[in-house]
């Protein structure tokens, strides 16, 4: 079984004078959840990923004109939509992973940072929304 922060790494390139960015393949999920399975992975994450993309699709349309709610949403269909696509191009996840100043951060891809960010905005609506009447 390999390791949570083991991926192989493909290229790296350098991106300032203080850290490269590195691509790297992870066949599981996150933390490499998986990546030891011989092949049945793939199917299961992409309906997962799917899945979500169609909930997230259905409140998208039924909720009501709040930009940062719609855009929290949107985000989050994006990166679910994104890993898909990976999973299927690619039978696997692309990913960066960011050593920096002699930090090695987890890695991650653009659909990953898009659902954070979008989940950060769901969150951000539901503190500060305040409901008019």
């Amino acid at each position: 079984m390999g390791h949570a922060w083991q991926f192989r790494a493909r290229r790296a390139a350098p991106a300032g004078r203080f850290f490269n960015l590195v691509l790297v393949f992870n066949k599981g999920a996150a933390f490499s959840f998986l990546a030891d399975a011989p092949g049945w992975q793939t199917p299961l994450l992409v309906a997962f990923s799917l899945a979500a993309a169609v909930i997230v699709s259905v409140l998208l349309f039924r909720s009501p004109p709040r930009p940062m709610f719609c855009a929290g949403l949107a985000l989050i269909l994006g990166g679910a939509l994104g890993n898909v696509i990976d999973r299927l191009r690619f039978a696997r996840w692309s990913t960066s992973s960011i050593p920096c100043f002699g930090w090695h951060w987890p890695a991650f891809n653009v659909a990953d940072s898009a659902i954070t960010v979008g989940a950060g905005l769901l969150i951000l609506e539901g503190l500060f929304h305040e409901k008019r009447r």
